[in-house]
């Protein structure tokens, strides 16, 4: 089915323990060192650092906190405070302690600080007591946005365009019988995507059939109690409680007393279990989550909200939900980018929850949580990052998708933003990729808000050729936005999120499309979260377009980080810096990456790609010289001599010329031919194979997948410890010729490009790329560069200097590194 029920049934055979594999916060958050994300900042404290029952957490200008200003919280069972307010420009300090039940206080810890800058964003949410007083006392509180909207979407709904999809799903539901099954809880996943079309059709129809058909489903669950192992499985016991809880309050006087008491008990047996033995003070502290992100903060807020009024806990529960998202949502706290630390395809399983709990939130307060800086940078983030009709930018599970077309829910998500928000890239894209219209978990949404698509759809005519999202490590760059079909896209990641979860250990990694089809793309298939084609063929560095160094790469960990430290966005130069000089750490630690190697009988071992590098420097310079040529420069630094793995991989087999490192691959089912050319001052030996360290296991495919073997390239040099690396790509359509490169030393003319690049190694990194049509000029290395026919002098030291112009208008740039944003290192 091509429903929900399918998308977590994959999800749950695939996706990792719950739980299982997230190392937890070991220092306090913020400290001096961190710059902070939001204003006010969040304070986070380990959960070993929690001596007692509560937390009580105190803020303040004055070190002594003895300031005008000062905040003193609550005592509170979380590890977490938001104190719910713009916090005042300049260094504030804070401390916390331990409280017992019985109010005895321990000792306040050291005192930690922080900056808040004048150019730090301010987003303070309303506190939970203006949420919780606004909460309706008997209507349905789940979709309470919807309440007062719901009479006039009746009169309307016969000519929405979702109609008869909407009767379609309803009455396909209506045909699910669950009433002699004996184990009525395996269809808690079908009978929770059949309420959500069953209500949307009786919300709009008032139709009681539809209404005796929910209350029967959940009849066929009260014969029995939910096994221990069943609530055990988080995403199980989400559907479960939401199920219970949304058919309870908008049936209720259709069920017995009885019946009544048994649905509460269900609910509160769940939510005790995952609030005190899974998450409390666990989630807060996470470098970041799956599940309870994608699905369950959701439901589990859900089912609270509405008992919350007739138990204690539950009320409890509904605070810790709303706190959690308002410290580390929408995504993780430390994402204001619009795009997705896990992915683009992994996006898609926290859309619904993504675009119910600001709605939701934003009712109930009057505060619009759209304003967050992620919501307002989103719909630039899912329209780049997997462009209509394309494959995703390529980076973390199922970045191998080949259908051409992103998640029906994607679509929606976007629709929900360019309805909402008024996001144009959010209408563009939802226009372009028109999926929304079938997906039904946000449909309800779409038939009784009253909220209207925009009714110009178009791409802004200022769109950047160029987008840096920069705290996910992530920059995307298009030729030609408005001719996808001609569009080259080239996507580059060096992320702070590091490996592990859904992304992968591809610091420094690129992919290069054209008309959304593959040139050079990530290889691999994503069937299980963790057998050996996962850890030694997928998720591996050797998979991705990267490096290796002594044919190892990147450890499963966030501590195999990188960032991408400078980008230039020009209309005829796109540029990105990446770092992943750390990157290269060793072996993963994490008990489900250890266990997972163990139970295949597999170690981390050099053999497989993972160990101890000398590794001092691996920066990375990568370009689209517009519209069609890419150029990387990568500086390679080691404490000793090593081989330097440079890796490539194609849909289609290379075509290799050895003498002078030319790689040319020739697609002709597509209709385009890339070729690529290697310089450095070593030379290179050069193989390439179609064969998978661990092949995928084809008896288990379950996506229609594509075995076709893919084709992996290594271009060793060395050894040495050093090494410059110029690798330029042509890609050309149509039957048309890349240009001849005509070299003179270190000096290369491709086209209308010259390119100087120090290839010595014994020498600092030098480069400068000259346009010769238009004079746009990149340089990097050089004090005093030539621009438009005069000097240039650099402000800082090894600075990246651009000249081009940005929508029309020439200017000169310079940057050098950029601080890097931290998120508390664990």
């Amino acid at each position: 089915m091509k429903t929900r029920i399918a998308v977590i049934g994959i999800l749950c055979m695939l996706l990792m323990p719950a739980y299982a594999n997230n190392p937890l916060r070991k220092a306090p958050y913020p400290q001096e060192e961190n710059i902070i994300y939001l204003n006010p900042a969040p304070l986070l404290v380990p959960l070993h650092m929690k001596q007692s029952d509560y937390l009580q957490f105190n803020l303040s200008q004055d070190k002594e906190f003895k300031g005008d200003n000062d905040i003193l919280s609550k005592p509170v069972p979380w590890c977490m405070f938001n104190p719910h307010q713009v916090l005042e420009t300049g260094v504030w300090y804070w401390r916390f302690r331990s409280v017992g039940k019985t109010s005895e206080e321990m000792p306040w810890s050291r005192t930690y600080s922080f900056t808040v800058e004048e150019t730090t964003p301010r987003f303070a949410t309303p506190p939970f007591e203006a949420f919780l007083r606004n909460i309706p006392e008997d209507s349905p509180r789940i979709h309470c946005f919807l309440n007062d909207r719901l009479e006039d979407a009746r009169k309307n709904v016969r000519s929405n365009p979702e109609f008869e999809v909407m009767v379609d799903d309803a009455r396909s539901a209506l045909a699910m019988d669950f009433s002699t099954d004996t184990q009525p809880y395996k269809h808690v996943f079908a009978m929770s995507e059949n309420f959500d079309k069953l209500n949307a059709a009786y919300q709009m129809l008032q139709y009681e059939v539809y209404a005796k058909k929910m209350v029967a489903n959940v009849r066929c669950l009260l014969k029995e109690e939910p096994a221990g192992d069943f609530i055990g499985n988080d995403f199980k016991a989400g559907e479960l409680v939401y199920l219970l809880a949304a058919t309870y309050e908008n049936y209720h006087d259709r069920f017995t007393a009885q019946e009544h008491r048994q649905i509460e008990r269900i609910i509160m047996k769940v939510l005790d279990f995952y609030y005190k033995g899974r998450l409390l003070g666990r989630e807060e502290n996470m470098f970041f989550d799956e599940h309870i992100w994608q699905f369950e903060i959701r439901r589990f807020l859900q089912a609270s909200l509405v008992l919350h009024d007739k138990y204690p806990a539950a009320k409890e529960y509904l605070e810790y939900y709303y706190e959690l998202w308002n410290t580390r949502g929408p995504g993780t706290g430390f994402n204001r980018d619009g795009a997705w630390h896990n992915g683009a395809n992994y996006f898609s399983a926290n859309a619904v929850s993504l675009c119910y709990l600001p709605t939701l939130f934003s009712h109930l307060t009057g505060f619009d949580f759209l304003q967050h800086p992620w919501y307002k940078n989103a719909g630039i983030g899912t329209a780049y990052t997997w462009l209509p009709g394309a494959l995703s930018a390529g980076f973390g599970d199922g970045h191998e998708k080949r259908n051409g077309k992103p998640l029906r829910i994607r679509s929606a998500f976007a629709d929900f933003l360019a309805r909402t928000a008024n996001d144009p890239y959010a209408a563009w894209y939802s226009a372009a990729n028109s999926r929304y219209d079938t997906e039904f978990e946000t449909r309800l949404y779409r038939l009784a808000s009253g909220r209207q698509r925009p009714v110009v759809c178009e791409l802004p005519a200022d769109a950047p050729k160029a987008v840096w999202f920069r705290d996910c490590g992530e920059m995307v760059a298009n030729s030609n936005l408005k001719d996808l079909k001609r569009n080259v896209s080239l996507s580059f990641r060096s992320s702070p999120f590091g490996s592990g979860n859904h992304t992968h250990s591809n610091q420094n990694a690129f992919n290069l499309h054209y008309g959304g089809e593959a040139v050079y793309h990530a290889v691999g298939h994503y069937m299980n979260f963790c057998d050996p084609h996962n850890l030694l063929s997928y998720r591996n560095t050797r998979a991705h377009n990267t490096m290796l160094v002594n044919g190892i790469g990147q450890p499963f960990t966030p501590d195999a980080y990188g960032y991408i430290v400078r980008m230039f966005n020009g209309d005829n130069i796109s540029y990105a810096l990446g770092d992943a000089s750390t990157a290269y750490c060793g072996i993963s630690d994490i008990r489900l990456w250890k266990n997972s190697f163990e139970k295949y009988h597999l170690a981390q071992t050099p053999e497989n790609g993972f160990g101890e590098t000398p590794l001092k420097k691996y920066r990375r310079h990568i370009f689209l010289l517009h519209p069609n040529k890419v150029v990387i420069y990568d500086e390679l630094e080691a404490g000793e001599k090593v081989r330097w793995d440079w890796l490539l991989h194609s849909p289609v087999k290379f075509d290799i010329d050895p003498a002078t490192a030319t790689l040319t691959t020739v697609n002709k089912e597509k209709g385009f031919t890339s070729v690529a050319r290697l310089f450095s001052g070593q030379k290179a030996t050069i193989t390439q194979t179609d064969k998978f360290a661990a092949p995928p296991d084809s008896a288990n495919a379950q996506r229609g997948e594509d075995f076709t073997a893919p084709w992996s390239l290594t271009a060793s040099f060395g050894p040495g410890k050093s090494n410059r690396i110029l690798t330029i790509i042509q890609i050309e359509a149509d039957g048309m010729q890349a240009a001849q490169i005509i070299r003179e030393g270190n000096a290369l003319q491709c086209g209308e490009w010259s390119i100087e690049a120090e290839l010595d190694a014994r020498r600092p990194g030098r480069l400068y790329i000259r346009n010769n049509r238009n004079n746009a000029v990149f340089s990097y290395g050089t004090g005093k560069p030539e621009i438009n026919g005069e000097t240039y002098s650099c402000k800082e030291k090894d600075a990246s200097v651009l000249f081009d112009s940005v929508n029309g208008k020439w200017k000169t740039q310079e940057m050098s590194d950029q601080r890097v944003q931290t998120m508390g290192r664990w």
